[in-house]
């Protein structure tokens, strides 16, 4: 079986951050990554080269296959920041319809702007995917 290629590096979180040349997506990332540090108690790390990721656990995959995860991370992509949430988003319909303007994909929940969302539920969101995946492991 293939080795997994995103795994955590070395690299600075820091340096991440200036590279992304939107001023209002840069500030944006670094307001998300704050919320993420607080609920985690995680400091930041770069996973592979455009993830950053806060916290890590053992999954399992039913093969009995195992890999080094984080607990919740984003990342800044072409079109939005994608947030790595491990929820299934259909379990939280209060909180989805009070989240604002978004997109969801498996386990990941894509954004424009923090403008576009309610912070409060984003935090919620973060919380209950934390408190889960720790329950869990």
């Amino acid at each position: 079986m293939a080795e997994l290629k995103t795994k955590a590096t070395k690299a600075s979180v820091e340096v991440y951050f200036k590279k992304i040349t939107n001023k209002q997506t840069q500030a944006d990332c670094r307001t998300i990554s704050d919320i993420m540090k607080k609920v985690t108690k995680s400091e930041p790390k770069m996973w592979g080269p455009a993830i950053v990721g806060f916290g890590n656990y053992i999954y399992k995959y039913p093969n009995g296959r195992e890999m080094d995860w984080f607990y919740i991370g984003f990342s800044n992509r072409k079109n939005a920041i994608t947030l790595y949430l491990m929820l299934k988003y259909e379990n939280f319909p209060d909180l989805m319809n009070k989240l604002g303007k978004y997109k969801i994909g498996k386990s990941c929940l894509y954004i424009k702007s923090l403008e576009d969302i309610d912070l409060n539920v984003l935090n919620k969101l973060i919380t209950e995917s934390v408190r889960r995946l720790k329950e869990m492991n």
